[in-house]
Parts: C-alpha cells; structure tokens; sequence
C-alpha cells in the first residue's frame, strides 16, 4: 500500500493498472516440471484429458489433470520446447504432488517408457507483464519480434529481454494481453529491476496475488484447490470440451460412472448479489429454502468471492446443483449473521466474455 492506502485500495489500484496500462507480478512460484524423452508427449496424452500428440514445437496447451476417480486435481500451461521435450507449469502449491504423481505412474505402471522428469520450479525466475501496455513495455526491452502475427496467444519464443537469455510465454490468467518472462533465477531482480524501469513510463504498477485472484474471477477462471475441493469434474467446471473422446486417459473410466452425469452435480456458476455492495463470504451455502435455523438442504456453495473494482460491484463464483439450468435466476444464501442474501445465477464469466483483450 501507498502512504494513506489501505489493503484493499491498493488491490484495487493494482487491478486497475492490470486493466488500463500495465502490471508486474512475481510469478517465480509457479511450478514447473521440464519433461524430456521420446515417449514424453505419450506421458501427457496419460495425463491430461485432452490430446497432446499434434501440438508442435512453439506452441503452449492448457491441460486439466485427474486423479483416477475422474476428479480435477491440478491444471496448468504446458509448453512443447522441442521434438521430445516439454515444459509443464503446474498450480503452485500442487508442484511437488504432480512431480510424485507423474514419478509414481513412471516407475510402478510405465517403467518402459522413455521419459524423464525433473523440477525446476526454482532454477527460474518468472516475471509476468500483463495489461494493454504489456506488449509495448517488452518491445522496448528486447529486439525478438512480438508482433501479434509473431507471437500469437498460446505461443513462447526464446531470446534476450533487458540483455538476459529468455524464454518468454504468451499466456494469460488476467484475461489481458500477457507475457510470463523466464530467466535463470540468478538474473530474476536484475529482470525485475529493468522491467520496472523501462515500465515508468508505460503506467506500471507492481501487482500481488490479492489483485491476481479478483483479475482471474472477473474473467471466470478457475484456481484449482479453491474453486475445485476434490470432487468436481470437467464438465462440473464446464470444460467438457477438454476431455478427449479418442484417447484413454487417468480418470476416463471414472467419468463414465453414471454418477457423474446426473442433474443433481453442482455446477460451476456466477453470482451476481441484488445489492452490488454486498459481498458474499467465501463457504456461504445456496440452499433450496431459507429455514428459521439450520438445518437447510444446501444447493452449492461460494467458492471465490471479491469486490471487482472493473465492474463496481461484488461478484462471486460458486458451484451449484444443475447451475447451468438455473443461469438468470434467483437464489437465497442465509448468512452466519442472520440475514439472508439474494443473487442472480450469471456465467462465471463477468469481464470480456469474447476474449478480446487477451488476444491484443
């Protein structure tokens, strides 16, 4: 925070830098698995739910990862660095749980195949530019060609940036037109250092996690572990779409269990409060009929709550029994102090559902 700012007028003055200029984040955390050998795109089509045998070298993937009870449990960019060699970015506290569960099927299940894969979440430094202004902001630090027909979303290129060698993805969990820079760990402040310089005059602001999550809910993306508990599924989330009908892969038979298609699942929604002011708190139940005192039987609940300042108003994301049936319609969440709280069921999509500024 600024001289007289408290936290959350900082947030908000973070996201809107994200939104109208440009931001820096920290994104080092991140985790990152390098993956390398002839059968390594075999190893992701296992994997993850959706194909992976025709992404070529230059391209990057978002995948879904689920444990054999078809549940989501982790999700992530994955970038192809070369014929056998790939880059998988994980959730940052699921790291060490995806290394152990790629590890675990190699050498109980798979041990034929010819991969192998190592952590290197901390030999790199990440920093991400995201906003408007994040394309110009790079252009001034490095001579590769970023131009929107060079490098298009989903896409990474190798370089220089601020005279640092440079792995540079065009990925996006703002929903803005983005950059996540990768240099050794060793040049991770001297990258900070002159992208805060060279971003004086672009507007740039330094953003945090806080600012992070509000700027991913406002777009509808999900943050696995918060929006997910372990018992959600693909189609909960409603990506379907990513789950490949021509491959096997962990967690396919499970999907097909009758369970997992019936109306009754909860479904991943927006909620949108009768009041714009009302913020709802995150766990707070949808239930099928307010009662004097508990119990009520419980319709879903929220998972990600926020004041979205690029809206002025308060926004939710929640999971909600048949919620994709129920989209426009309204629904009561009493609250620990008595009151109840009327919502709207929304798409969970609240900010650019077209896309457009990701793509820049």
């Amino acid at each position: 925070p600024k001289p007289g700012e408290g936290k959350w007028d900082a947030v908000h003055r973070e996201i809107h830098a994200v939104r109208n200029a440009v931001g820096i984040l920290d994104a080092t955390t991140l985790g990152k698995i390098d993956i390398q050998g002839p059968d390594a795109a075999k190893l992701l089509n296992w994997v993850y739910t959706n194909k992976w045998d025709l992404l070529k070298v230059g391209r990057c993937r978002y995948g879904l990862m689920c444990g054999e009870d078809g549940m989501i449990f982790d999700d992530g960019v994955t970038a192809r660095l070369g014929e056998n060699h790939y880059l998988m970015h994980t959730t940052t506290s699921n790291a060490a749980h995806v290394l152990g569960w790629l590890e675990e099927w190699l050498q109980t299940e798979w041990p034929e195949m010819q991969v192998f894969c190592a952590s290197v979440t901390e030999q790199y430094a990440t920093v991400n530019l995201a906003g408007p202004n994040a394309r110009a902001l790079l252009a001034s630090l490095t001579e590769m060609d970023i131009s929107p027909e060079a490098f298009p979303f989903m896409t990474w290129r190798e370089g220089t940036v601020a005279g640092l060698p440079a792995r540079v993805f065009r990925v996006s969990f703002t929903g803005e037109l983005s950059y996540e820079i990768n240099v050794a760990a060793s040049y991770g402040m001297d990258l900070w250092n002159a992208c805060v310089t060279a971003g004086e005059k672009f507007g740039l602001v330094p953003f945090g996690t806080e600012a992070l999550h509000v700027l991913r809910a406002e777009k509808g993306y999900i943050a696995v572990g918060q929006d997910t508990d372990g018992t959600v599924t693909p189609d909960d989330l409603g990506m379907g779409g990513l789950v490949s009908k021509k491959k096997d892969f962990l967690g396919k038979r499970s999907l097909s269990r009758a369970d997992m298609t019936v109306p009754e699942r909860r479904q991943f929604v927006g909620l949108l409060t009768t009041d714009a002011q009302e913020l709802l708190p995150e766990g707070a139940h949808i239930v099928e009929r307010v009662l004097p005192k508990p119990p009520m039987k419980t319709l879903g609940h929220v998972t990600s709550s926020y004041y979205s300042p690029t809206l002025g108003r308060s926004i939710a994301l929640a999971m909600l029994e048949n919620g994709r049936a129920k989209l426009g319609e309204p629904v009561r969440l009493p609250l620990k102090d008595g009151r109840t709280v009327t919502a709207t069921v929304t798409n969970p999509v609240f900010f650019d559902p077209e896309g457009k500024r990701l793509h820049g």
